[in-house]
């Protein structure tokens, strides 16, 4: 089906904004960005009028636990870690993601239309992550891209976790050392790999190591959660010493250190913004991180860590973090072109321009004002999520076909 979504106050990201613009898109594609009239709309495509309202690209959410910690389903619903194993690379959290979790239409609710699902933060090294689209029957029909990075862990929680077993790592040197061997036995496993390769030998495959390999090569980021300030500068450290594409996850006392990520170009993602100080990592937690960093010239993205933060709260971390300082363009790229670009899916979300994915979102008005709703949400140019404002209710299409 082709859509042209026409009259609204388009605001592409990438790009300047138009009074009275139009999005159109066919075959799930956006195919053109401008104002109407200028827009050549083929006959016979979906008109939808959005005169007096917002146009913008679905949001991104960097750093979320969709379908993997379900809400309101206790253990029956809890995948997020593996905590058998501190070394968890072959993890993928794409093999445990249950679309019916009531996280992705709250998503919907919020704009958010991509969400990159990550393990947790209970082993130094947790597994890959994934990006699917906030609507689908199967993880597989959501899929944006597979895997996006590695998500690893430094501090209180993979220490907390193996220390009450009374196994490696107990304590951050522990940490710090579990993931630099298994680094250096990715490093080994390469060698071994490439020269059985070279000879046609026989070798004896590791999922785990050639995950780990992919990472030392550059083709996966690595993200790295970390909260306090000596945490960043480990994970800093590790990143300098293997060489790989780092991206702090968290990065609570960042502000602390921004001129130091800044000097190294690591981007972060901030977040979550909206919780208790629950721990002693989260003693520096501060609205005012995104601001700071970002003027510091750190990428900033944020994120809501949900369920620990309502996905559908991400847009008001991002305004909350401007009332603190962080100026309205970054606030709204944290949450849409940044949290693309730092995990390499801007060739399909993030902006609104041709070529990227039909992921539009019709909004009462400014997504940074707290009283702006998401009307109508379309991913891959289908209406996924309407809501109505004569009833004050919001609904979800059904992905699945049921026979009346």
């Amino acid at each position: 089906m082709n859509l042209a979504i026409t009259g609204g106050y388009v605001v592409p990201v990438e790009g300047d904004p138009v009074d009275g613009g139009t999005v159109l898109i066919e075959d799930g594609k956006i195919v053109a960005v401008g104002r109407d009239g200028e827009v050549d709309v083929p006959p016979g495509t979906t008109t939808v009028d959005a005169t007096g309202k917002w146009v913008l690209p679905g949001f991104v959410e960097a750093h979320a636990h969709l379908g993997v910690h379900e809400e309101g389903e206790g253990w029956a619903g809890q995948d997020t870690n593996e905590m058998t194993d501190p070394v968890g690379a072959r993890m993928r959290a794409l093999d445990a993601i249950n679309p019916a979790d009531t996280g992705f239409t709250d998503a919907l609710s919020g704009g958010v239309t991509t969400a990159v699902v990550k393990p947790g933060s209970g082993n130094p090294v947790g597994g890959q992550t994934v990006a699917v689209k906030c609507w689908g029957r199967t993880v597989d029909e959501m899929l944006v891209r597979e895997p996006v990075s590695v998500k690893s862990a430094l501090g209180e929680n993979p220490k907390r976790v193996y220390g009450d077993q009374k196994k490696l790592p107990s304590t951050r040197q522990g940490v710090a050392a579990v993931i630099r061997d298994a680094f250096t036995k990715a490093q080994d496993y390469k060698r071994k790999r490439d020269a059985a390769a070279a000879d046609d030998s026989p070798f004896d495959r590791d999922n785990t190591l050639e995950v780990l390999v992919r990472v030392l090569d550059g083709e996966l980021p690595w993200c790295q959660h970390c909260h306090r300030a000596d945490d960043i500068a480990t994970a800093l450290r590790l990143a300098e010493e293997f060489g790989y594409r780092l991206v702090v996850n968290h990065g609570t006392e960042g502000h602390l250190v921004a001129d130091l990520l800044a000097e190294h170009g690591v981007p972060v993602i901030v977040g979550p913004l909206f919780t208790t100080r629950s721990k002693v990592e989260l003693r520096e937690r501060s609205m005012r991180t995104p601001g700071v960093l970002a003027r510091a010239g750190v990428e900033v993205a944020i994120m809501t860590d949900h369920p620990v933060v309502p996905i559908h709260f991400l847009v008001h971390q991002a305004t909350l973090a401007m009332k603190e300082g962080l100026d309205a363009d970054t606030a709204l790229r944290s949450i849409t072109a940044n949290p693309a670009r730092i995990l390499g899916l801007d060739d399909r979300v993030g902006s609104l321009k041709p070529g990227l994915d039909g992921d539009v979102v019709i909004w009462s008005g400014d997504p940074l004002d707290v009283m702006s709703r998401a009307l109508r949400v379309f991913v891959d140019g289908r209406e996924v999520y309407t809501f109505d404002e004569a009833t004050g209710v919001g609904t979800a299409a059904d992905p699945f076909y049921r026979e009346s």
